[in-house]
């Protein structure tokens, strides 16, 4: 049980790349649900992710040299739906009714900043990665998450109030 957990079911056992496999099974997942009309299980999912991750994690790795398996992958899943989070709200409180096609940019630019932030990482991400322990697996995605979210939602606010605007003006 607690290997299914931190490899999604299996998806980080995918190669190359299992984080990034684990980032887009969670865009999958969660413009699934926006599109079954359950856009809500994207917050819910990013929670259950993340309570889950910090019970199976430290378990998953206790008594091995790795503290962080490239395997383990429930932390890119908990971060990158904490990052789709934050552009799906949104959409949701307006009744968007189209996010794979119609409203793209809202999965895509927080897929594409959240790898960004968990590859690169940057402050935070990277000072909870150095950490070297469970904690640290999860919380370094939960921040490059988090991150990924502010930053779509101003680069959304860029667009769409200033951009756009110029653009049509």
């Amino acid at each position: 049980m607690i290997g299914l957990i931190v490899t999604f079911c299996g998806v980080g056992n995918l190669r190359p790349a299992p984080g990034t496999w684990g980032s887009l099974a969670a865009i999958v997942l969660g413009v699934g649900a926006y599109q079954a009309g359950a856009g809500w299980l994207v917050p819910v999912g990013a929670g259950l992710a993340t309570v889950l991750g910090f019970w199976a994690v430290p378990r998953a790795i206790a008594g091995q040299e790795n503290s962080d398996p490239s395997e383990i992958v429930i932390d890119e899943v908990a971060g990158q739906l904490l990052a789709l989070s934050f552009t799906v709200i949104p959409l949701l409180r307006h009744g968007a009714p189209d996010l794979l096609l119609g409203a793209w940019p809202a999965w895509v630019m927080p897929f594409l900043l959240f790898r960004l932030f968990d590859i690169r990482k940057p402050w935070l991400v990277g000072r909870a990665d150095r950490r070297g322990d469970a904690a640290g697996v999860m919380l370094d995605d939960l921040w490059a998450g988090l991150f990924a979210g502010i930053s779509s939602v101003i680069l959304a606010g860029l667009y769409h109030g200033v951009l756009q605007p110029w653009l049509n003006g």
